[in-house]
């Protein structure tokens, strides 16, 4: 506890010094050599033709110099005879000789020599060239351009081996998978590290707020965080002040989004036409209220529900700083406003980055605040139903409300179906959407403040202290009123669910690097503490207080019985950590990283997870026999490690009962005080872990104008964790206990290719583009009870309509195979078990088991029917610019893919939905179709319902499956650099317009809204489109200002 108190005051002192600190910073003059001659004037500007403070002018061969001010201009007095030499980080340095002039003007173009280029890799930094893990830097250039609601969500295509699964919906979180699935029920997304805070880089973080991003993708990149590091992890760096006077940014974006897909549905008279003849075809009288349809409504659901989208991003900073220190203060306002009503999303954040240095002393922080909140009504059940299927179902004679609907239990009169008119079970999702809100808030503060000493040269200390507090609160109202046929009349409801969570993380760190003669020696050794605290409370009350129709949207204005449940959850790691790089003459590489975690969560026996991993590297372009001059890189490495995962909450290996209200015993019938065994205690939880080998190339062509790298892994996760099937009389009434009995394989190779040629003229361009093809196999799930079907030990877990088994992929479709459309009844009669209720028309279905004799079409004629993993994802970024214009692309592909749909399974089940416009039913002189024969897919009257139209319908059947190959135009931009005499007359810096359209164009054969599906289950069912929130279409337009 002492150590903590004084850590923290340290930390406070280091903050005071850093606000007093802000020095501001002009160009000055340097000392000049003898013999002047000139006086020497002129601007220096970036490829854009925006000026650059700052640039460093010096006179070559000597001492002298000069820097250009606020405004990108220098002044220097020099020889006739003199070359000037002009340079800032991050673009390449140009020298012009003077030759006797008096005004020279320069353009820095971008460094084009990526070797050269510093990557974060966790507690260290280091060149691109002495990488010998697998690390992917991301392009924030391009990132920034995307019109994201989280960082995450940008990243799709940006780098091979990471898969972006991202939804539509405002607010929606990306699910992000990085060199395949290492877990099947637990949390697969990658580790984030936020200026050094393990945190959470979630819709609350501002992507404006972003500097650079690496990802690290082997063992020997990412073992540096050992448990935590077995999905991969992501660096995020922000943004921080420069030196100079104090620079103003600006952006601004207004967007404009919609879905650009439909499923296309029949108006009023083409499903009441359809309808009659479904229900004629079954020899049935028409429904009433379609047999009295006159033509008078004709609702279209989806243009009730859908809308255009809004999306505004707003951004400023301001940032400077001194010979000694810097500072950014930035802050942002975004908003989503969804292409589905009563949807939308909102952030406020605010960041501060400031350091200062004082001899060998650096201190620092970075610090940001962010508030959102979201909108939407109650989805998901039976209860509220998924707006993504209604919208296509519900029926078109069917008015959104009406007076005439009015009733006790609908005072809202809105409409749905009813038992003897018109029967639907689809919810009117206008009306859910005026009864029901889930409105959510969420405060977030995240930063870290970090002491840097210099021991002597080449020895550092570091101490970083981070925080992550989140604060939020969500609000579910349900009010009066129905929205779905026979739906029980239900009272106002107000759930209230509120939670907080806190994170503080401790590291000391030493820093060591030094050269002898050929050698060159770093590395970093340290220990870590992470506490983290989450407590959640929640509360519920029905009979809401109603006044004019006015609710008291408060627990204590509800009189009804109150229902709360509260929650702690608490952990701590403990963590030493160690990394030693080697190099020799440039030549030879190697890297040995270790980390030892000690984690709270596991019993005692089984704390502490060791995760070593070694890699090396050899340059052959250094060697002498190595003549090739057009290669101005080669280099080949080669690593293996372990990583790990713990995805289980604290307190997992304890077990615990659940006291009962009362236990009746004993001949009197006496009630006793009692309790239940709610869950096994299972001790023996340990780590999952993760041994990945990889072997990579990297080169740079012809003057490093071309780049690839091009790697091949393998990774084997061990000690997966499973719910394993028990008794409830055993005590497991909280879930199968998880035990650690799986093995999941991933390989593939991953190829990043860029190519910038020399600029020509006033014209420049450069394009990149990776290609991933990855591959997983469950290798090993142990004893999960035994098969219904077979009597057999199971080995394979179920979810939906997928299998996960031994020697398959995870997640494949498990289905029964269709075989085209009975035709006539003579192939009726030869279909086996089929023929007792077949027709035809009917869907004919394969009967595996038993080749065909007397036993049903069943679960045991299921087979597996494809993966919904891509074979092959591929990403690519073109860049071009001529004179002031600027022209951005980016695409987005992934091909091989099966996809469910779920929804078209709900809209063609000849249910209790409206029909497809397209819909093609067989009929005895229509039979070239996949649509079977028209009927209805329920009882009628008392008659059962027509077997043969319930087994079309059947939802375990290969009729669903789709490929899911697509390709994206993911943006297209187009930018344009406002002249300097604007900006002269503007006092602006720079100033640059654009308009892009995102999401302008997918190629695909998906039926769907969108291929790019998140799942029904992200890990198990990564291909079902369980009505998903699809991507929109997204115009904008915006201007971007300096000054």
């Amino acid at each position: 506890m002492k150590i903590f108190q004084i850590t923290i005051g340290i930390t406070c002192i280091f903050l005071l010094l850093i606000s007093s600190r802000i020095l501001m910073a002009g160009p000055g003059d340097g000392n000049l050599h003898a013999g002047v001659q000139l006086q020497v004037t002129g601007k220096v500007t970036d490829s854009k033709g925006n000026l650059l403070p700052g640039v460093s002018v010096l006179v070559k061969g000597h001492t002298g110099g000069s820097s250009t001010d606020a405004n990108g201009l220098y002044r220097l007095r020099v020889d006739a005879t003199d070359t000037l030499v002009f340079s800032l980080v991050g673009l390449a340095s140009k020298t012009v000789p003077v030759n006797g002039q008096t005004k020279i003007d320069v353009t820095l173009e971008d460094e084009q020599n990526e070797l050269n280029e510093v990557v974060v890799i966790g507690y260290q930094s280091v060149k691109k060239r002495d990488l010998t893990g697998a690390t992917g830097v991301i392009n924030t250039g391009n990132t920034q351009k995307i019109v994201a609601r989280s960082m995450p969500e940008a990243l799709q295509g940006m780098s091979p081996g990471i898969s972006v699964r991202n939804g539509g919906a405002p607010g929606q979180e990306a699910v992000v998978n990085i060199r395949g699935l290492s877990t099947f029920s637990g949390n697969a997304n990658p580790l984030y590290v936020i200026d050094g805070m393990l945190a959470d880089a979630n819709t609350t973080v501002n992507p404006s707020d972003v500097a650079s991003i690496q990802v690290l993708k082997d063992a020997s990149a990412a073992a540096i965080y050992g448990s935590r590091a077995a999905n991969g992890v992501v660096i995020i760096t922000t943004k921080k002040g420069k030196g100079g006077v104090a620079a103003i940014a600006v952006s601004s974006r207004y967007s404009l989004s919609t879905i650009p897909g439909s499923y296309h549905m029949m108006d009023a008279p083409a499903y009441v036409a359809m309808n009659k003849a479904a229900y004629a075809a079954g020899g049935f009288v028409a429904q009433p209220a379609v047999a009295a349809y006159d033509g008078g409504l004709n609702t279209d659901w989806s243009d009730e529900l859908l809308r255009t989208g809004i999306v505004q991003d707003y951004n400023a900073s301001i940032s400077g700083g001194g010979e000694n220190s810097n500072y950014l203060l930035s802050g942002g306002y975004f908003k989503d406003k969804g292409t589905l009503i009563a949807r939308d999303f909102d952030r406020m954040s605010f960041r501060v980055n400031t350091e200062a240095t004082k001899g060998r002393l650096k201190v620092g922080e970075n610090f940001a605040v962010s508030s959102s909140s979201k909108d939407n009504p109650m989805q998901g059940g039976n209860f509220a139903g998924n707006p993504w299927y209604d919208m296509w179902t519900s029926l078109p004679i069917i008015p959104v409300r009406s007076d005439a609907l009015v009733t006790t239990d609908n005072p809202g009169g809105w409409g749905y179906g009813s038992n003897g008119t018109v029967n639907t079970f689809s919810r009117n999702q206008v009306a859910l959407a005026n009864i029901t809100s889930v409105h959510g808030n969420y405060v977030k503060l995240l930063g870290n403040a970090y002491l840097d000493f210099k021991i002597f040269n080449g020895l550092n200390y570091r101490l970083n202290a981070g925080l992550e507090n989140s604060f939020d609160k969500v609000k579910t109202i349900r009010r009066d009123g129905s929205w779905y046929q026979n739906q029980s009349p239900d009272v106002s409801q107000l759930n209230e669910d509120r939670s907080q969570f806190l994170s503080y993380l401790f590291e000391h760190t030493l820093n060591y690097d030094y050269t002898f003669g050929k050698h060159r020696l770093n590395g970093v050794v340290g220990y870590t503490q992470q506490t983290t605290r989450t407590d959640n409370n929640y509360a519920s009350r029905n009979n809401l207080a109603n006044f004019g129709g006015e609710y008291y949207e408060t627990i204590n204005s509800a009189t009804g019985d109150m229902t709360s449940a509260g929650r702690i959850d608490k952990y701590l790691i403990d963590s030493y950590l160690g990394r030693i790089n080697y190099a020799y003459d440039d030549k030879y590489l190697a890297t040995l990283t270790f980390r030892s975690d000690k984690d709270s969560r596991f019993s005692p026996d089984h704390r502490v997870g060791n995760f070593p991993s070694a890699a090396l590297a050899w340059r052959l372009s250094r060697e002498s026999f190595f003549k090739a001059d057009w290669v101005s890189d080669l280099k080949i490495r080669g690593s293996y490690g372990v990583l790990g995962a713990a995805n289980l909450t604290p307190y997992q290996f304890t077990g615990y009962l659940n006291q009962a209200p009362g236990v009746v015993l004993g001949p009197q019938q006496v009630v006793f005080s009692g309790a239940t065994q709610a869950k096994l205690a299972y001790e023996d939880l340990k780590w999952e872990s993760k041994a990945t080998t990889n072997l990579g190339l990297d080169a740079s062509l012809f003057n490093n104008r071309f780049s690839l790298a091009f790697d091949v892994f393998r990774s084997v996760s061990k000690d997966v964790l499973v719910g394993q099937p028990l008794p409830g009389y055993l005590g497991n009434l909280q879930g199968d206990p998880l035990v650690n009995i799986g093995s999941i394989e991933n390989k593939g190779i991953e190829l990043d290719l860029a190519y910038h040629p020399v600029a020509n003229g006033n014209f420049k361009w450069d394009i990149s583009g990776n290609v991933s093809v990855i591959r997983n196999k469950v290798l090993k799930l142990g004893n999960l009870g035994i098969d219904t079907d077979t009597g057999l030990p199971r080995s394979y877990i179920t979810s939906g309509n997928t299998r996960t088994q031994v020697g398959r992929a995870v997640g494949e479709y498990y289905v029964l195979i269709t075989d085209g459309i009975f035709q006539n009844a003579e192939e009726v009669s030869a279909g086996g078990s089929q023929a007792a209720y077949a027709q035809p028309g009917d869907i004919r279905y394969k009967n595996l088991v038993d080749g065909g004799t007397n036993d049903d079409i069943n679960d045991k004629d299921r087979a597996f029917a494809g993966s919904p993993w891509p074979k092959l994802t591929t990403g690519l970024q073109f860049n071009a610019s001529f004179k002031s214009f600027s022209l951005t692309a980016q695409l987005y592909g992934a091909f091989g893919q099966m996809l469910y749909n779920d929804v078209l399974r709900e809209i063609d089940s000849y249910g209790y939905s409206n029909y497809r416009k397209d819909l093609n039913p067989w009929t005895p002189d229509n039979r070239n179709t996949d649509d079977p024969r028209m009927g209805v897919n329920y009882a009628v009257g008392g008659s059962p319902a027509d077997r043969g139209i319930t087994s079309n319908a059947r939802g375990n059947s290969d009729r669903w499956l789709e490929s899911g190959s697509f390709l994206r135009l993911r943006n297209l931009e187009l930018g344009y650099n406002l002249p300097q005499s604007f900006l002269n007359k503007a006092r602006f810096k720079n100033a640059r317009v654009f308009v892009s359209a995102q999401n302008l164009f997918t190629i695909t054969g998906y039926s769907g809204l969108d291929p790019d599906v998140v799942g029904a289950n992200v890990n198990l069912e990564p291909g079902v489109d369980n009505g998903n929130y699809p991507s929109s279409r997204i115009v904008s337009f915006g201007i971007d200002f300096g000054f």
